[in-house]
């Protein structure tokens, strides 16, 4: 057993009893000091009686497992908010592709895993996303405090003032989130993609606003290049304004430049953070495309059409041969080639989190599997890896072994 004791000179000095005479009096005897010291070394006497007297331990801010779930956590950027390692976006499937009961299942598997972060956006199935996820939580009864809530901000309307990041589009278009999340605040809003109507001082003073009046914690930026999360950074220290923390950006085996060149200087310099979304490329990197377009999948609905043209193409045939190559690695490794794929994106070094898509609760829980198979992947294995993708942006770049 070890005991650790905390022991300074206001405690030494303290007076007994509320007396503050006795309090005066040691504090101007000679002896006092003498005193404290023959108090401490009688503590340090019985504690050395009891077991090892040593510093307390603090686990690594950067990253921690959870005991129950395994499920790893990081901070979102260099800010002090911890979240889940995976996160569950709610594009497409709720609100859309799947029904209220399954997003619920879904949801329940996520939060019991560990997973904490849950993403949306205001235009997601035209607001119905964030309905459906307010009424999970509220039906739950899970603790606000336990959930990262996340929403992005630009489409809001078909008006003219709906859209984009005016001051005026993201405070009431925070406030129309919120209702529909039937939340008080969110934890982090996300400017989503970058406006170039609006002045960059207006969208990081309304930024603040929001999060000074307690709508939300932090915020972000999605889908804005390295040079504008720059001039943001820039203009909120001016100004001595709030920066944005992270940044949600597309990332997986065929995506890599912007996650592994452009944005891991930010993170150093400026603490920006990555929120990775589209692990699976839409689902390209399942596999289920290998003979073409299955009439169930995603890429044969009319509204993906730009996703079946890509499959298709030179590049899309291309792309599935070295899929299977890399299908014969996730078999040596005893894991599926989703599972290799997410753990390949946890292994950056600045992702903070990597937000899952999914329709269904087998996917959902094969895809919360990459948490084990994420120890597997050794430098080796990753060299292995970009020899067969043979797109390894030329730079250097952190990663977790």
């Amino acid at each position: 057993m070890q005991v650790s004791f905390a022991c300074t000179d206001h405690n030494m000095k303290a007076p007994r009893n509320g007396d503050d005479r006795h309090g005066k009096q040691n504090a101007t005897s000679p002896n006092s000091g003498s005193a404290a010291r023959a108090r401490f070394r009688t503590v340090a006497l019985i504690a050395r009686s009891l077991g090892s007297f040593t510093h307390r331990h603090h686990i690594s801010l950067k990253e921690s497992t959870a005991k129950l779930t395994g499920m790893k956590y990081r901070n979102l950027g260099k800010s002090g908010l911890r979240v889940s390692c995976l996160g569950l976006g709610t594009w497409v499937t709720f609100g859309g592709q799947i029904s209220d009961e399954v997003a619920e299942r879904l949801m329940t598997i996520a939060y019991e895993s560990g997973v904490n972060l849950f993403d949306t956006a205001e235009v997601y199935s035209a607001g119905k996303a964030e309905i459906i996820l307010g009424n999970i939580i509220k039906k739950k009864c899970w603790r606000r405090s336990s959930l990262v809530i996340t929403t992005k901000l630009y489409w809001g309307g078909k008006a003219e003032t709906e859209r984009g990041l005016s001051r005026k589009h993201i405070i009431e278009g925070l406030k129309g989130s919120l209702q529909r999340l039937q939340l008080e605040y969110v934890d982090v809003v996300f400017a989503n993609r970058p406006d170039n109507n609006t002045p960059m001082e207006e969208i990081v003073r309304a930024m603040t606003y929001v999060i000074n009046q307690g709508m939300a914690m932090y915020w972000g930026t999605s889908r804005w290049t390295a040079m504008e999360i720059m001039e943001a950074y820039s203009v909120a220290r001016q100004f001595n304004m709030i920066p944005p923390v992270c940044e949600q950006a597309e990332y997986h085996f065929f995506q890599r430049d912007k996650v592994e060149v452009q944005l891991p200087e930010l993170y150093h310099k400026i603490g920006v953070g990555v929120v990775s979304w589209s692990p699976l490329a839409c689902g390209i990197i399942t596999g289920k495309y290998e003979n073409g377009v299955p009439e169930s999948s995603r890429a044969s609905m009319k509204s993906y059409q730009w996703l079946k043209d890509k499959i298709v193409s030179e590049d899309g045939r291309k792309q599935q041969a070295k899929l299977k190559e890399l299908a014969h690695i996730a078999e040596k490794l005893s894991c599926t080639l989703p599972q290799l794929a997410v753990a390949w994106c946890l292994r950056n070094e600045g992702v903070s989190s990597v937000l899952l898509g999914t329709s269904n609760p087998e996917q959902l829980t094969e895809n919360l599997g990459a948490i084990q198979v994420l120890p597997k992947i050794t430098s080796d294995v990753a060299s292995d890896i970009d020899h067969i993708l043979g797109n390894r942006p030329h730079s250097k770049r952190d990663v977790r072994s």
